[in-house]
């Protein structure tokens, strides 16, 4: 049996247990398992530390994932950081279907082993940082930050920036996810003390790079405070830009349709590994 076929079912079934157990306890977030440069066991969490949260459906991770982790390492290597790839078992908005959960993890430890691969290149070994992977029952992003606090597996007092697209930045700021007051106060304990990372996202939908640099700028100048929004909580939302123009604008739907009619087309939307595993183990087959 091909080597990497016997990688592929060893991995889903550790993680198929993984999960049950974690879906039978009462835990709210844990890790499920660590990534850290050349294989050595990943240290464990300090206090210095930053954590990058990219919490994401991962149906399947793609280029873009890569490049925000990696965007968001590069820019804080002068403070010591560590990731966190981070999966919802239940989402707000979004099906858990096609791909299973047990290979989203498999392709999310893919992801982030190519995260350090692509950092190797741009900082000493020494510097890199540890990818967790960790899952949630949580479905809303305040509640998420919450679980990972509370759940004692980073020091006290981690700072956390999230790294978002500015569609996640909208539904962040949308009153319909605080019922039942639907008033934005539920986002001071999050915003007082971690940060908010988005990548700008200029298209039809969402407007140019002015439009979205206005968003938070409304925020700045008080044009939320009658849904509760504070003004010092646009210090804590950092605008960075995203794929330049003259890209190819890559997604995780872009991908699952590639997977079924255009298999080359996954060669610039998903890392090559998770490319490999979409085309050996077919999860977005009908």
């Amino acid at each position: 049996m091909d080597s990497s076929l016997e990688t592929f079912r060893t991995r889903r079934a550790q993680y198929s247990s993984a999960l049950k157990r974690f879906l039978d306890s009462p835990k709210d977030f844990e890790i499920i398992t660590s990534v850290s440069h050349g294989g050595a066991g990943p240290r464990a969490p300090s206090s210095s530390e930053v954590l990058h949260v990219l919490d994401s459906s991962f149906n399947p991770p793609t280029l873009a994932h890569r490049r925000i982790a990696c965007s968001a390492v590069s820019e804080s290597r002068d403070q010591p950081c560590r990731v966190l790839l981070l999966l919802a078992t239940q989402n707000a908005d979004k099906p858990s279907k096609p791909a299973s959960f047990e290979d989203r993890l498999i392709m999310m430890q893919l992801c982030a082993q190519e995260v350090l691969t692509f950092l190797e290149s741009e900082m000493p070994a020494a510097d890199l940082p540890v990818v967790d992977i960790g899952v949630t029952k949580k479905p809303y992003f305040v509640d998420k930050a919450t679980a990972i606090e509370a759940a004692g597996v980073y020091p006290e007092g981690t700072r956390q920036v999230h790294l978002t697209g500015y569609d996640t930045l909208i539904r962040i700021f949308n009153t319909k996810y605080y019922p039942p007051e639907h008033s934005l106060m539920p986002l001071e304990p999050f915003l007082s003390k971690h940060k908010l990372r988005v990548t700008i996202r200029p298209d039809d939908e969402w407007g140019d790079k002015a439009e979205q640099e206005d968003y938070v700028a409304d925020l700045a100048r008080g044009g939320r405070e009658n849904e509760g929004g504070k003004r010092e909580w646009a210090q804590q939302i950092q605008l960075v830009e995203g794929r330049r123009a003259e890209e190819r604008a890559v997604s995780s739907t872009k991908a699952r349709e590639a997977a079924q009619t255009n298999p080359q087309d996954l060669d610039w939307l998903v890392p090559v590994t998770v490319r490999d595993f979409i085309l050996s183990e077919q999860p977005y087959s009908e």
